[in-house]
């Protein structure tokens, strides 16, 4: 059945990271959320509700009998079973939005519904981009057992330290660990396919090394982290989700912090995440277009796609970076960067798009991925309108 993830009523919210991807797309834990509910309803045939821009790249659905979900929380084994036994015309409903619903998409309407059921224990929900940290724990956690659940861990090389029940330490063939300290104690740690964790590491669950990423030598992680795939990371981080393809390589600390695809932060880049007074954070919201309470004592950086930092940039705690920026002048940058700025300071002039691409490109192929016709509509859109 074809599965249609819908960002109707929380797209805004995960803003800079969802200008260039919808809420589907996003990673926490191990997988997407499209990657989770593909697994959990064993359906690899998905759509888009979303940002008209956005459609071109991420198919719209196709008009024929349909499940309508909202991807962005972790079900419970009962809402599971609930979802899977939806019939036609009837939807579960969560805190007085439509979690899921069987429809005919011919006719698209939620008129179509004819019997709601209130879903009323409390799920983990991520309504924000700060709970794609916050929550990370719990989602590395959901995933853990869903990607491994019935099969048999690779070994691990007897050079490396070890703590924590070997249940809780889960890697897939291809991966390479030597004279690293592993500690499943605080966690659970999943290591991917052809990743890699270079001798020296000190890592602390929980932790998902996706595949093909590297843990670069002497790095000091600490849990809740993802590295999504095809990324590196060194230096200390704490807390942080990167969404994928992105490189923060070297010495430095980033804690509480979600950084999006084809990123890279430059020698020495740290990020503040906790203010000298020890005050709830504040975090720029682009719905609100001002900034508001996180509920948070801990917050470092939201970092749209495409964006890059020069060699010893220091972020503010509470950073904002749109997509495409370029941050490079000495000082404690702004706390939030503006979309393709070139400098990282208010006032700076705009990355020429043209130039926006062509590092884009190189980028990407360096991952041996094309920046395709439809990614450049969606860097132009967000150019010319934000």
């Amino acid at each position: 059945m074809q599965l249609i993830f819908s960002d109707a009523q929380f797209w805004g919210d995960f803003l800079p990271l969802t200008y260039t991807k919808p809420i589907a797309e996003l990673r926490t834990g191990i997988l997407t959320f499209s990657e989770r509910w593909q697994k959990l309803l064993d359906s690899s045939e998905v759509s888009y509700i979303t940002e008209d821009y956005l459609q071109k790249k991420y198919k719209s659905y196709e008009k024929k009998e349909s499940l309508l979900i909202t991807p962005n929380f972790l079900p419970s084994e009962s809402v599971l079973a609930q979802i899977k036994n939806l019939q036609l015309g009837e939807a579960l409903i969560y805190e007085n939005e439509v979690l899921a619903a069987r429809l005919n998409m011919e006719n698209f309407s939620l008129s179509q519904i004819e019997k709601m059921t209130d879903i009323t224990e409390e799920l983990i929900f991520f309504k924000k981009a700060t709970d794609l940290f916050s929550l990370n724990d719990k989602a590395i956690d959901f995933d853990f057992e869903l990607v491994t659940k019935g099969r048999t861990s690779a070994p691990l090389s007897e050079t490396n330290g070890f703590l924590g029940n070997k249940e809780d330490l889960f890697i897939e063939e291809g991966a390479e660990i030597e004279f690293a300290t592993l500690n499943c104690k605080t966690g659970k740690i999943y290591i991917g396919k052809n990743a890699e964790i270079m001798e020296g590491s000190v890592v602390r669950g929980s932790l998902a090394l996706c595949e093909g990423s590297k843990i670069n030598m002497g790095s000091k992680i600490y849990g809740a982290t993802t590295i999504g795939p095809h990324s590196k990371v060194g230096g200390e981080v704490n807390n942080i989700v990167i969404t994928g393809f992105t490189n923060k390589g070297h010495e430095g600390f980033v804690g509480n912090s979600v950084i999006g695809e084809w990123c890279n932060l430059g020698a020495d880049t740290n990020s503040s995440n906790l203010k000298n007074n020890y005050a709830e954070v504040k975090l720029w919201s682009y719905p609100s277009k001002k900034f508001v309470k996180t509920g948070l004592q801990f917050c470092g950086l939201i970092m749209g796609d495409h964006s890059k930092t020069a060699i010893n940039t220091q972020f503010n705690t509470g950073t904002v970076v749109g997509v495409g920026a370029n941050i490079f002048k000495s000082g404690f940058p702004p706390n939030l960067i503006e979309h393709f700025s070139w400098g990282g300071f208010k006032g700076d002039e705009k990355f020429r798009l043209e130039t926006a691409y062509e590092v884009a490109e190189k980028a990407m192929a360096r991952r041996k991925i094309a920046l395709t016709e439809e990614d450049k509509e969606i860097l132009k859109w967000v150019y010319e309108n934000c």
